[in-house]
C-alpha cells in the first residue's frame, strides 16, 4: 500500500494515464471515494492511455459503460445505485474474467460480489472546494502488487 498527494484533476488524470500503462486484460480496479473525489477523472487518463478517444462519462445511470476501441477493452461500472441491491443479476464476473479490463466506481455496494485479487485505489479530498486529493492505492494479490509496483515509480 502507498498514498501520493495530486493538487489538479490534472494530476489525476496523468495518474489514471500511468496505471493505464500498465493494465492486461481481466485486470480488476476499484475506485473509492466520495462524489467529486476524482474517480471518473481518473478513468479518463486509463482510457486515454489505452487509445480510448470516446468522451468517457461516469456509468451512474447505466451502471456498465464498454469501450472496445482501445488497446483492451475498458468496462467503466458505476454501482452507487446499487448500495440495496441487484448486483447479482448484472453478470459482473463475466466482466471480471473478460478480456478488458473493470473498472469499479463504488465498488463498496458489490464488496460481496468481487474476487479476492484486485487493486484498490481510494481518493480523498484534502480540505474543502480544494483540487488537492491523497490517493492511496492497496493491491490485494501477487498481480496487484506488481501493478501497484510499476504506478508507483
Amino acid at each position: 500500500m502507498f498514498s501520493i498527494t495530486v493538487t489538479s484533476p490534472e494530476e489525476t488524470m496523468r495518474l489514471g494515464e500511468k496505471l493505464g500503462q500498465f493494465v492486461q486484460p481481466g485486470d480488476l480496479i476499484l475506485l473509492d471515494g466520495d462524489l467529486g473525489a476524482g474517480k471518473t477523472t481518473l478513468t479518463k487518463g486509463l482510457a486515454k492511455r489505452l487509445g480510448i478517444s470516446n468522451n468517457v462519462k461516469s456509468p451512474t445511470f447505466t451502471l456498465i459503460r464498454e469501450y472496445h476501441q482501445g488497446r483492451i477493452p475498458l468496462y467503466h461500472m458505476d454501482v452507487y445505485r446499487l448500495e440495496d441491491g441487484g448486483a447479482e443479476d448484472l453478470g459482473l464476473d463475466e466482466y471480471f474474467d473478460g478480456d478488458g479490463v473493470s473498472v469499479v466506481e463504488w465498488s463498496e455496494f458489490i464488496a460481496d460480489l468481487l474476487p479476492t485479487d484486485y487493486l484498490r485505489v481510494a481518493l480523498s479530498r484534502d480540505g474543502d472546494g480544494d483540487d488537492q486529493r491523497t490517493v492511496t492505492v492497496t493491491p490485494h494479490g501477487q498481480r496487484y502488487q506488481q501493478l501497484a509496483d510499476q504506478i508507483k515509480e
